[in-house]
């Protein structure tokens, strides 16, 4: 029963497109820059094709990260591939907040521990003792989310 899901969250189509599709027309572009008008500095070229090129790879990354869904169960936050995010016992709390750092249509836990840092574009990230989630998702899905884990957190301490 506890690994029931309770919750999911995944990219939204078109904001995965338009996120890819930005990031890979931005190393094209910048690719295309540096070779069909070179700058008199070779130093200047180089650092376009590898700033074209590292657009690239950040954009076929968020498209490789956005394949996934993050799962909620009573007792973890996990992606569709088995990674666990987080366990509910480790959540401190949470915050949807307009003024939060956090991802853009997303929201921010706090942990009680540090864990080990990890970035998957326009899902999620995990640094230090915080885990945004959220980017290219739906706010729908989200907030959903969100509210889900608090009223976990909540039973947890005994507040509901």
């Amino acid at each position: 029963m506890q690994d029931q899901v309770l919750c999911t969250v995944k990219a939204s189509g078109a904001r995965r497109m338009f996120g890819v599709g930005v990031l890979m027309l931005l190393g094209a572009m910048l690719i295309y820059i540096a070779f069909a008008q070179p700058p008199e500095n070779m130093g200047w070229q180089i650092f376009l094709v590898l700033m074209g090129a590292g657009a690239l790879y950040l954009g076929d990354k968020m498209r490789r990260a956005t394949l996934v869904t993050l799962e909620l169960t009573e007792t973890t936050l996990r992606d569709s591939n088995g990674m666990v995010l987080v366990e509910i016992a480790d959540i401190k709390s949470t915050d949807r907040g307009t003024f939060a750092f956090k991802p853009s249509n997303g929201f921010i836990l706090r942990l009680d521990s540090r864990a080990t840092r990890v970035w998957q574009p326009g899902l999620w990230w995990r640094m230090g003792k915080r885990i945004g989630v959220g980017g290219v998702t739906s706010a729908g899905e989200t907030k959903q989310m969100a509210e889900m884990i608090a009223g976990l957190v909540a039973m947890r301490d005994g507040e509901l």
